[in-house]
């Protein structure tokens, strides 16, 4: 059975994990991350490339020693390596990676010395106050880690958007070339593009028959067939989603695709409308008495109720409804609007591509313009710039201009911001930049009012222009460090910053409500991919769904001006 990219990326990320907890090399674990990003990100599927005899090692981050191991992965569907890890380490321990303040070493103490496996054991050694003795446990750290259990962790059993898009993909080219399928769509979280899917909902027309869902349930994704009918089947893949199919005729489609998409709300919502009217909606039309209305198209069921058309990813019941029935809906923005990108990182930090490759890429993709920011020394992961490699990047960049048609290079850098609200670079470097992006790499657990003052000193320094992911979160990892998010929204608005999207898909930050309440304040975003290799600039379309659900228009979007507007706009 052909393995998905997302299936090998798993698997190095947890070696990477455990290796962690283990307290390995830092330069072996950071290389099974970065293996591990190139695989997820990569554009042609591992097993493509294993069947064709191409030479893995010559990929970004892949040396002969991963190429091997991929190769196993795809030949066999595991890796050894990892299972013997595993006989040591608990897999289970990566899921205590999760709480913002345990990271590796603590999470090797509370298995070493505590023998904790999982949350729920922590949960028990904090209520027994086993962990008060623990060297390194302080108060602080123990309330934040009681907070965290009471609110609850990321839900691992949800998909991030980008690992469904693969996963997705293959099974709707897979039914549409199967004989009785018709058309084919995902509905749900996934339509409506959320940041993680909980399962695929997959619609079909057709007629109803055991033949259209023995071929679903045949799929060789396929782990496990929950339930399997004429016109609904359920599955689980290899990867732990779980994928219904339902068969709907031609003329309830449209309702069907409705009722599927969601969000519950917004068909509640929707469905009162029609009880007020003395109809019943639902997955088979809009109807009254036994009388079908519409039920075809999704453009019909909005149009009978006078409302214009809602895309999928407003329906989430805040006010599309009432902006529907006036006419007013938002011109959301499209990735074709998008004319440069604002963040993007080369070999000179942590990226995996040069300058020349990331602005040669830009440009392939239809872009006016492209931003090289790498980091500044503060991030001790990675080899940052100094203010003399800086302007050493600088002089680099003008000469590249000269030499390239059709895009231009801007010179950034991404620099940290101290606790105390300084950057980590001197201003008169700084001011020889076209701008200057900030952000919070370090410090995630200061007070809310501390974080959100040190956030708004940094913005106070006339040179800043953008607040690189604002809250800090990463999806399924970490949640955003404690911020006062609408007085930061303020003080940018007044300073003449940006705040941003961060397209990567793991941080998706600002989220979509926030993204709304920016908009609705006044505040101009900017969306970036953050990319670090010329495939993840790819990425801008997360963004830009991300942008979509928060009702941005492209005049919204900072770098959706012209080259001369941008300058313009950046100049405080």
């Amino acid at each position: 059975m052909p393995v998905h990219n997302v299936e090998v990326a798993r698997i190095f990320s947890r070696i990477a994990d455990l290796l962690a907890i283990e307290e390995a090399n830092e330069f072996r674990i950071r290389a099974y991350r970065q293996a591990a990003r190139t695989i997820r990100d990569y554009p042609r599927p591992m097993a493509d490339l294993v069947d064709d005899g191409e030479s893995l090692a010559e990929l970004p981050d892949i040396g002969e020693d991963l190429a091997g191991k991929i190769r196993e992965i795809v030949r066999t569907g595991e890796l050894q390596q990892l299972t013997e890890i595993k006989q040591r380490t608990p897999l289970s321990l990566t899921e205590l990676l999760k709480f913002d303040g345990l990271g590796p070493k603590r999470t090797s103490q509370l298995y070493q010395e505590l023998d904790i496996t999982s949350p729920a054991e922590l949960e028990a050694a904090l209520e027994n106050e086993r962990l008060q003795a623990l060297e390194g446990f302080g108060p602080k750290l123990i309330q934040r880690l009681r907070r965290q259990l009471a609110e609850g962790l990321p839900d691992a059993t949800r998909t991030p958007l980008s690992e469904a898009e693969e996963l997705a993909g293959s099974l709707v080219d897979y039914l549409r070339a199967k004989q009785g399928v018709g058309q084919v769509k995902v509905a749900g979280s996934y339509r409506r593009r959320q940041e993680t899917v909980g399962d695929l909902d997959v619609l079909v027309t057709g007629e109803p028959s055991q033949a259209i869902n023995e071929q679903f349930v045949a799929y060789e994704d396929v782990d496990e067939v929950l339930s399997q009918g004429e016109t609904r089947s359920t599955v689980t893949f290899r990867t732990g989603l779980r994928v219904d199919l339902r068969v709907v005729a031609p003329e309830s489609y449209g309702a069907a695709l409705f009722y599927f998409t969601g969000s519950k709300e917004h068909n509640i919502a929707l469905r009162d409308m029609a009880v007020e009217r003395g109809l019943k909606l639902n997955e088979y039309g809009l109807f009254r008495e036994d009388e079908r209305l519409v039920g075809e198209t999704e453009e019909g069921l909005y149009a009978h109720f006078g409302l214009a058309y809602i895309v999928p990813e407003l329906r989430e019941d805040r006010g599309e409804l009432a902006a529907a029935r006036e006419q007013c809906l938002p011109t959301l923005i499209t990735e074709d609007d998008i004319r440069g990108d604002l963040q993007v990182h080369t070999t000179a930090s942590d990226g995996r591509d040069t300058i020349e490759e990331m602005a040669r890429a830009a440009r392939a993709r239809g872009l006016n313009y492209v931003a090289i920011s790498d980091h500044s020394p503060r991030v001790a992961i990675v080899d940052g710039l100094d203010a003399d490699a800086l302007r050493r990047q600088m002089a680099a960049i003008d000469r590249l201009n000269d030499e390239l048609d059709d895009i231009t290079v801007l010179k950034a850098v991404e620099v940290d911001i101290l606790e105390d609200g300084t950057l980590d670079l001197p201003d008169d470097v700084l001011a020889e930049l076209d701008l200057c992006i900030c952000a919070v790499h370090s410090g995630f657990d200061l007070s809310r009012q501390v974080q959100t003052e040190r956030i708004i000193r940094a913005m106070d320094n006339p040179h800043v222009n953008i607040l690189a992911h604002p809250t800090g979160r990463r999806i399924g990892h970490r949640p955003g460090y404690d911020l006062d998010l609408e007085r930061l929204m303020k003080a940018a608005l007044e300073r003449g910053c940006f705040l941003e999207i961060n397209a990567q898909p793991e941080h998706l930050d600002l989220d979509d409500v926030q993204a709304k309440m920016a908009r609705e304040m006044g505040l101009t975003l900017a969306i970036n991919t953050d990319a670090h290799s010329t495939t993840e600039l790819d990425f801008m379309r997360y963004g830009v769904y991300q942008a979509r659900r928060g009702w941005l228009e492209p005049e919204d979007v900072l770098n959706t001006y012209p080259l001369s507007r941008l300058r313009q706009l950046l100049s405080r």
